[in-house]
């Protein structure tokens, strides 16, 4: 919401005590600027190694659950995405960002394959949702600088794969993600 320049005015010539208290109670109200400013003012911004562990981690341990159904993987997938998207949010660790989310399909698409594996009215929206996730990845892939690449290549054409070779194939082909990229 933009402020109108009377109103931004009078905040700028408010008594710096009297700013503060404001400014506590605002941030208190949004959990995301909360977090984002304990990560640069406290953590000093050195923590995204620690973060990005502890997200592979919960990746790892949720692979690990007994799921049985495509349904089951999609609400887990979700989840984590969303884990993702706000690490990214408060750290601006967009090549994290990338490198996580990689992490998160070839684990979950390894860990799952036998009932990944056919497409059913069941599993539609996880093969849906798999295919998006991957062009998602791949334009962020894409955006990255030739050096960087090189590190996520591998990842990248496993996710591939993986994709092409489970019940998302169809939507993978439809949205025209390459098999392999060189």
């Amino acid at each position: 919401m933009a402020l109108p320049d009377q109103l931004k005015k009078a905040i700028i010539q408010m008594p710096a005590k009297e700013k503060d208290k404001l400014l506590l109670r605002l941030i208190t109200k949004d959990k995301t600027l909360s977090d984002r400013l304990h990560f640069e003012l406290i953590e000093d911004s050195s923590t995204i190694p620690e973060r990005r562990e502890d997200i592979m981690a919960t990746i790892v341990r949720t692979s690990k659950f007994n799921q049985n159904t495509p349904g089951w993987i999609l609400m887990d997938m979700r989840n984590l995405s969303g884990d993702i998207a706000y690490h990214v949010k408060v750290t601006k660790d967009k090549i994290g960002g990338l490198e996580l989310n990689l992490f998160l399909m070839n684990t979950f698409l390894s860990a799952y394959p036998d009932i990944l594996k056919t497409y059913s009215s069941r599993a539609d929206t996880c093969a849906l949702y798999i295919a998006k996730k991957a062009q998602t990845i791949l334009n962020g892939f894409n955006k990255l600088n030739e050096d960087y690449r090189v590190d996520y290549l591998k990842d990248v054409n496993r996710m591939l794969q993986l994709v092409y070779s489970l019940c998302s194939k169809m939507y993978a082909r439809q949205m025209e993600l390459p098999t392999e990229i060189e």
